[in-house]
């Protein structure tokens, strides 16, 4: 069975069609910068590596022509639209309707747009991957997977705030959590890998988002982020946590609005406000060279995730291993040793040889005599969104 898994961000699209059940990966590709005239498209099968710079306007087009890709006579990889079965969706926001994947409806796609006001950097565009999938695929089954399902096993005193009761009770305002099918897959890794019966493990999702979820015999019990995408861990351009009331001097005295600060925190902050720069690459470079504000905020960005390594070790009672995953937690090797340095109480020890070697695979960091296992886990959400879909789908025939 062809599964396409399309995972429509604010102006990108990252695609794969995977062939199940062996999990065999077909193609994959990803256009960027939709919208814009000098749009990117890079496009993958076995035999081809292409990159392509070109007009694409919308999310409709965007998925047009990566349809023209895969028909093509000579770079195709099926014969028609026909030849996929089924579309899995990464859809951000799931709130308290979804606990579990399911098949698109009227109903599903009215509550996606109903959570686009808690995500509305993705949620929007999650749904319009699915309406374009529809009128392109039209045999297809159309499948939602949820950021927030994982999270829905977070106990009630984890997840509550600490506001009047009517808010959680008649609004739902309360911990969601994000990154679910990251942190799913890589803890089912880890634990597979590390032959766990019991388990007590953090698993670090570190990229332009970033998130931390402790994870106890599979189940998300805590988790960095919230009601929205934003609070947590320091991230690309979203300041993580910060003191509510600042958001108040900010309206009051200094004379902004509420959709500046909202620009503010979620598109002005983290490590942009902080250095100039969103993109962690250029910040090492810079600190590199003694940039002072790129030095500094390395050390903050790995403090906060220090402080939630202590939080979430004290609410598991316990540590059995750490997970680095995701574009920054994967390949940064000064970003892991940051966060791992001076760490020694909690039996966490790096091992720096091991640490600098760079590698596509999951891979063990931590020295022999370390009692927490430090793991880089690759996340492969694409291949969980199918695993997940094919589940589904083959239960519905």
């Amino acid at each position: 069975m062809n599964i396409l898994i399309i995972n429509s961000g604010s102006s990108s699209i990252k695609f794969q069609l995977i062939e199940m059940p062996s999990e065999t990966l077909v193609c994959s590709g990803v256009i960027d910068r939709i919208g814009y005239a000098d749009a990117t498209l890079n496009y993958k099968t076995n035999s081809l590596n292409i990159d392509y710079t070109e007009s694409i306007k919308t999310h409709k087009e965007g998925l047009q022509r990566i349809v023209a890709l895969l028909v093509d006579p000579e770079k195709g990889v099926i014969h028609d639209a026909g030849d996929v079965k089924v579309i899995g969706h990464r859809v951000v926001h799931g709130g308290n309707s979804f606990s579990n994947t399911t098949l698109v409806t009227t109903e599903v796609k009215h509550e996606i747009k109903k959570y686009s006001t808690l995500a509305p950097l993705h949620n929007p565009n999650n749904l319009e991957g699915i309406l374009v999938s529809e009128a392109l695929f039209p045999l297809a089954k159309q499948v939602a997977v949820f950021d927030t399902a994982f999270h829905q096993s977070i106990p009630e005193k984890a997840k509550k705030y600490a506001i009047p009761n009517r808010l959680y009770k008649e609004n739902g305002i309360q911990v969601y959590g994000f990154h679910g099918t990251s942190h799913k897959y890589v803890s089912e890794k880890a634990m597979s890998y590390l032959q766990l019966k019991t388990s007590k493990i953090i698993t670090i999702h570190l990229g332009n988002g970033c998130s931390m979820t402790a994870i106890v015999n599979g189940k998300s019990i805590d988790h960095s982020l919230g009601f929205a995408p934003s609070n947590g861990l320091v991230m690309g351009s979203r300041s993580g946590d910060i003191d509510h009331s600042i958001i108040f001097y900010l309206v009051n005295n200094l004379g902004y609005t509420l959709n500046d600060v909202n620009n503010l925190l979620t598109k002005e902050s983290g490590m942009l406000g902080l250095t100039g720069y969103s993109d962690l690459r250029d910040i090492e470079a810079r600190a590199a060279k003694k940039d002072s504000d790129c030095t500094l905020a390395l050390i903050m960005n790995a403090y906060r995730i220090k402080k939630y390594i202590g939080a979430y070790a004290a609410a598991m009672n316990g540590l059995d291993a750490i997970v680095f995953t995701a574009g920054i937690g994967e390949n940064s090797s000064l970003i892991r040793k940051l966060v791992c340095a001076d760490m020694e109480y909690f039996g966490i020890l790096l091992d720096d040889t091991k640490n600098n070697i760079k590698s596509k695979v999951l891979r063990e960091i931590h020295t022999t005599s370390s009692k927490v296992k430090l793991l880089v886990i690759p996340t492969n959400e694409e291949l969980e969104i199918a695993k997940q879909a094919f589940s589904l789908a083959k239960a519905s025939l």
